[in-house]
């Protein structure tokens, strides 16, 4: 005979088994609706990778001073910002190169930002008609190039150097979006007087002057 207790706890036991397997039952079937809603929002593709595409460099070389022109191919994404701090990327990863003829540390990584706008006439003041949507869409533009503090800080100094330095970025710009007649720049988004002491940086530079003839010294 067993004893009305024993017959009680049984019973309580058996609720508590019956609860604990329609709990399990209710997470799994959580889960698994978590599962099949992932599985749903996952991608059905890989990202596209920007294509491949010629782009024109202008590499400096301490040696003899010059800006020569270098076509490589490398991935070109349609944003024209995002372009022309893929090219520039690339320029400066060019001179980060145990081997390069114009070593400067830092790597594509020291251009922070690219900023493409309407270019102002040069000399205009700051009374000048804004430009129309037109000329925004097919007009002059100033690119704006955002450079980092560490870029500045750890660039070798000299007249020579930094002025080579600035002038490929002004020229690789240009060659590659034409429409880019003006050039200034920032470092951490604030105006910089010079770049490592010697090459100024609140001047507007225009490319299309600093392009050298081939062979030529900037």
């Amino acid at each position: 005979m067993i004893p009305r207790h024993q017959k009680l706890l049984y019973v309580i036991l058996l609720l508590a088994s019956l609860v604990m397997g329609v709990t399990l039952w209710q997470l799994r079937e959580r889960a698994h609706k978590r599962l099949i809603a992932g599985q749903d929002s996952a991608p059905t593709s890989a990202p596209q990778v920007a294509p491949a595409e010629q782009a024109t460099l202008l590499v400096a070389n301490d040696s003899d001073g010059s800006l020569l022109p270098q076509v490589h191919s490398l991935p070109l994404p349609p944003d024209p910002g995002a372009r022309a701090r893929a090219v520039l990327g690339k320029l400066l990863d060019l001179y980060a190169d145990p081997d390069a003829a114009h070593p400067v540390p830092g790597g594509g990584s020291s251009v922070l930002q690219v900023f493409l706008l309407p270019a102002p006439p040069v000399g205009a003041s700051a009374q000048t008609v804004p430009p129309s949507p037109e000329q925004r869409q097919t007009g002059p533009q100033l690119a704006v190039v955002n450079l980092t503090g560490s870029f500045a800080a750890s660039h070798p100094s000299g007249i020579q150097t930094e002025t080579l330095t600035v002038l490929s970025i002004c020229g690789t710009l240009h060659a590659s979006l034409p429409r880019v007649t003006q050039v200034r720049f920032l470092v951490d988004g604030v105006e910089r007087a010079t770049l490592a002491g010697h090459a100024d940086l609140t001047r507007t530079y225009l490319p299309a002057d600093a392009l050298p003839a081939e062979g030529a010294h900037p």
